[in-house]
């Protein structure tokens, strides 16, 4: 950790109580490290959403924290004390992740970013990027982005049938994210993407279709797609339970990923990892790849969760006690776990066996090397990509089968044991 010039303001010193990272090895810069900043306002809650979100109506009368310049207050106080901790490790990226991030406004990101910069520095071709929803979205909101220096936006899309964003409790109306990632691009943001669920009750193979159409004439270069999921807790899951809405089908999902695979492939786009897609490497969104690959990252906000130096924790959910811990020169922490060496390597068989690069086959133990032979003559890996005698010792790739069947694959090459 590189020496301070002087001695940490108290809320510097909450921020290294939050880490609790005194006698611990930070690592070096060659390891990827990202910020992630978590803005926990929407205007709406959509029905299928369990993030850390709140509404106006539900921050009601809760004190300081809940309105966007107190939250961006807080923030600060919280970048400041992580940069005590992390000391001199430029950023590499930074993502602004939501709720709706475009809801406070381009200025209001600008001064996050303003902040990030302040605190830590950018590395030379830093990625930056921040979520928005296009009904939060213009114009002048994305020449706002430009100006303060992001790169990237990523827009929630999720279905372009006016039937299948009703029942998610989208607001947006179809056509909108499309004429976003048009504004977008227009205004000189680099890369966009736009997020689709798939396997929405109610979704038809036409729907999706027409989906993937509308993302392709956005001229996009990357795409996000994710299988609903029914979380309990949320409105979607009361009316699945209600015998309102049928239940997610696992086939169907299957069958509408391969329709999703199928149409992006012909489209000059390859997956990079399970439910992501894009038109080459640059493309990729380089903050997940961090994530996916044992990078480090600093995540702000209420609810935020940080990975650092084998230690992960997590902030206070609620932005007033968020902000109002932060102001009285607390650590927002509310939990933490250390990674141990065991944990670390079942971590990295599950992330990166979901990227297209693999799992290298050194990461495997003999029996889980031997998994993954079967598993290739299953057809759920690549055969040829399990060579050892290749100049990278061999990887475990999925294959489209096996992509599907992921998690399966996954436990296989965890408690094989020897045939």
């Amino acid at each position: 950790m590189a020496p301070q010039a002087c001695a940490p303001s108290a809320g510097e010193a909450a921020g290294a109580r939050a880490a609790n990272l005194d006698g611990v090895p930070v690592p070096e810069s060659s390891t990827p490290f990202g910020v992630y900043v978590h803005v926990p306002f929407c205007a709406s809650r959509c029905g299928y959403c369990d993030f850390n979100t709140y509404t106006a109506d539900e921050l009601a009368g809760s004190g300081s924290g809940t309105s966007p310049d107190g939250w961006l207050d807080a923030v600060r106080r919280e970048l400041a004390g992580a940069a005590a901790v992390v000391g001199e490790r430029p950023v590499d990226t930074v993502f602004v992740g939501g709720g709706t991030p475009s809801l406070i406004g381009a200025e209001r990101l600008g001064a996050v970013l303003d902040a990030v910069r302040a605190e830590f520095g950018l590395a030379p071709g830093a990625e930056v990027t921040t979520e928005s929803n296009p009904e939060s979205t213009s114009p002048e909101f994305f020449a706002g982005l430009v100006d303060a220096g992001f790169t990237r936006v990523s827009l929630g899309m999720q279905s372009a049938a006016q039937h299948v964003l009703a029942v998610l409790d989208r607001r947006h109306t179809p056509g909108r994210a499309v004429a976003a990632a048009w504004e977008a691009r227009a205004a000189g943001i680099g890369h966009v993407n736009l997020d689709l669920i798939y396997s929405t009750p109610g979704e038809t193979d036409d729907d999706l279709r027409a989906s993937l159409d509308a993302v392709l004439s956005a001229g996009v270069d990357h795409v996000s797609a994710y299988s609903l999921i029914v979380e309990d807790g949320t409105a979607l899951a009361r009316r699945v339970r209600r015998g309102e809405l049928a239940a997610p089908d696992d086939d169907v999902a299957a069958a509408r990923y391969e329709i999703i695979d199928d149409t992006l492939s012909a489209a000059g786009m390859r997956w990079y990892e399970v439910s992501n897609w894009a038109t080459g490497d640059a493309a990729a969104c380089r903050h997940n790849l961090g994530y996916w690959l044992d990078g480090d990252w600093w995540g702000a906000g209420p609810g935020a969760h940080s990975h650092l130096a084998g230690r992960r924790w997590w902030n206070v959910k609620h932005p007033a006690r968020y902000a109002a811990m932060l102001a009285a020169g607390e650590a927002p922490e509310a939990g933490y776990e250390l990674l141990g060496a065991e944990e670390q390597a079942t971590e990295r068989v599950m992330l990166r066996l979901r990227l297209a690069t693999g799992l290298p086959l050194d990461l495997l133990d003999a029996s889980g090397r031997a998994a993954a032979g079967r598993a290739a003559a299953e057809g759920l890996l690549e055969p040829a990509a399990l060579d050892r005698a290749a100049p990278d010792g061999g990887r475990a790739i999925l294959t489209r089968r096996g992509r599907l069947l992921a998690d399966r694959v996954v436990t296989d090459l965890l408690t094989a044991v020897p045939a």
